[in-house]
């Protein structure tokens, strides 16, 4: 009996025009009955008996409007398109473009009242399931009527059959995103999931779309006469590619609800999406590429990988490290400050209530270095900044003035980002979100990865210990908080130098670093290069060290002393710390003990 439910059945002359319309006001009063007899093996028992002429006209309309509804929903009839969508950026777009191709249009809740708000023609999918949106619209197109017109295949007779059999249309196109998961296991979409698996399965007969950015390349795509099979192999890629860094998202909120936090999981997946192409990798001969992470733990988080750029030449490898640890230095400062990097090391820092005068004394700690170097703001950029930085002179050649490869800042009023781009048109201007703390880092290694958690201490977060006789002044104090804030952004072996300039009055933390030395075999020498960048004006200044001094006399410890430092900053931990206590006694000099060492390898 089933089959003479589904199968075609010509209406006879016997049935007349009255027994049709009876039949057709059944059919639409007991549409959902009939459905359900049929799937409970019912209506079988009930037509076994002899049907009287307009029940034999009722199977019959029935089976000949099953068979019509059939015809027109296969590949046959009218294309049609499935649209379910998280990110409904350019629906109205995609819809009236497809509805100009002459594609039937198929959609779920919220977007088909979206595409009918836009004027757009849609049937709903519970239409053709003939259930209604339930369980928070979850499970909605999670049935046959709509996974077998995906999945079949065209060329395979057995498929289309059975669609034809059982009154199931074909989907040409399926446009699907998933929401953006970031908490909860509510935001975990399976309807949609499935739809992209099958669509991605069978792409050579369901096209599939994840992308608003694919709208225009997609309705071209189906204006051309011949099938392209790289571009649907594209948009799948593409699709499993959204899937995957869905579930890597699950991955990563579920291991964090059970393991409370723990930052390590057994294993991972690092969605990662690229971004652009590089203008070139460490050296000219190394192609590179700028991927984004989407991982959830850095939704919204900001930094370098996410930077606007406004101006310039497009960015290399070492463009993005060197504009990292610029921004990621001047970012720890609370007052307005100047960063500028060489080689992913600062050569000048300074805080100033006066911006313009914070820049100025950034570029004198190292003018040699500050040349071509980057440049990096924590404030916004205004008229006033932007053209200091135009007009100011090198500190060496007064007759040029400075050269910058990157600008780095939050912001950039109108007037401001015009007067900067005018400077030169290759220099290249970001505008950068503050990043966020408590972000792991990751560096390849051969065969693998090391992963570690961010250093984001400040000064804030430790206690400087006294081990001298002689107490620091406050002004030294703040000397040393500033030097340690620099030399964790300095490569091993590292030492800064800094100090309040006496010129200038005094405001919270308002400090310029006057030399650094960094990536040194030892320790020694790294402090040697500091002193000789920072000249006389290291008497009374500050000296942070990265790590312990391992020696004292006659070593690194006494010739700070000897070249005059007020106070040094350093992790502890040495055996031989007593000599280093002993040693800044003998000079009079503050020794103060961090207990945190800063390593940048």
């Amino acid at each position: 009996m089933n089959s003479l439910y589904h199968s075609p059945a010509p209406v006879t002359a016997s049935v007349t025009n009255a027994t049709a319309l009876s039949a057709r006001c059944f059919i639409y009063c007991h549409r959902r009955r009939l459905k359900h007899a049929v799937q409970d093996h019912i209506l079988p028992s009930f037509v076994a008996r002899p049907l009287s002429p307009v029940m034999s006209g009722v199977v019959r309309v029935r089976a000949q409007m099953e068979t019509e509804v059939s015809s027109s929903l296969s590949c046959g009839g009218q294309k049609r398109a499935l649209i379910s969508l998280s990110n409904k950026r350019d629906l109205a777009f995609l819809g009236r473009g497809l509805q100009g191709l002459g594609y039937a249009i198929v959609s779920t809740g919220g977007t088909s009242s979206a595409l009918e708000e836009a004027g757009i023609s849609v049937t709903k999918v519970e239409e053709i399931t003939h259930f209604p949106e339930m369980l928070d619209g979850c499970a909605t197109t999670l049935q046959l009527k709509i996974h077998g017109g995906i999945l079949a295949c065209r060329d395979h007779s057995d498929h289309m059959d059975s669609l034809s059999r059982h009154g199931i249309g074909t989907f040409d196109i399926l446009v699907v995103n998933l929401y953006n998961f970031e908490d909860g296991i509510e935001n975990i979409n399976s309807d949609g999931h499935t739809l992209i698996c099958d669509a991605v399965k069978n792409h050579t007969n369901a096209l599939v779309v994840v992308d608003h950015d694919d709208y225009p390349a997609v309705l071209d795509f189906l204006k051309g006469k011949q099938d392209d099979q790289n571009f649907r192999d594209k948009l799948a890629l593409k699709a499993f590619r959204h899937v995957a860094s869905y579930e890597s998202a699950i991955l990563e909120w579920r291991w964090k609800q059970t393991e409370n936090g723990y930052k390590f999981p057994p294993s991972l997946m690092m969605p990662l999406s690229l971004k652009s192409s590089l203008r070139c990798g460490e050296n000219p001969h190394q192609k590179a590429a700028l991927y984004i992470d989407k991982s959830i733990s850095l939704a919204n988080a900001g930094g370098i990988a996410n930077a606007i750029q406004h101006h310039g030449k497009e960015m290399s490898y070492n463009n993005y490290l060197d504009a990292e640890a610029a921004w990621n230095c001047v970012s720890e400062f609370k007052n307005p400050t100047c960063v500028t990097v060489k080689h992913t090391n600062p050569c000048g820092v300074a805080s100033r209530q006066d911006i313009l005068e914070a820049y100025r004394l950034a570029v004198k700690a190292d003018p040699v270095s500050a040349y071509g170097s980057i440049v990096a703001f924590n404030t916004t950029m205004n008229e006033d900044l932007a053209k200091e930085l135009r007009e100011y002179m090198n500190p060496i050649n007064t007759a040029k003035s400075m050269f910058y490869e990157i600008v780095v800042a939050p912001g950039y009023t109108e007037k401001g980002l015009e007067i900067l781009k005018g400077k030169s048109k290759d220099l290249r201007i970001l505008e950068v979100k503050k990043s966020e703390k408590g972000v792991v880092s990751f560096r390849r290694i051969s065969g693998g990865w090391l992963v570690q958690e961010s250093d984001d201490l400040t000064p804030d977060d430790i206690k400087f210990s006294v081990m001298s006789e002689r107490v620091p002044e406050e002004t030294e104090l703040h000397d040393a908080e500033f030097a340690w804030l620099c030399v964790k952004h300095v490569k091993s072996n590292a030492i800064v130098i800094a100090k309040i300039t006496s010129a200038l009055p005094v405001v919270g933390m308002n400090n310029c670093m006057l030399g650094m030395g960094s990536g040194q075999p030892n320790r020694r020498e790294s402090l040697r290069i500091a002193f000789r960048k920072a000249g006389e004006a290291a008497k009374g200044a500050a000296l942070a060290s990265d790590a312990f001094f391992p020696f004292a006399l006659n070593d690194a410890v006494e010739e700070a002393c000897k070249n005059g430092i007020g106070v040094i900053a350093q992790p502890g931990g040495s055996k031989r710390d007593g000599e280093a206590v002993d040693c800044c006694n003998k000079y009079g000099v503050s020794l103060l003990f961090t207990g945190v060492r800063h390593f940048r390898h």
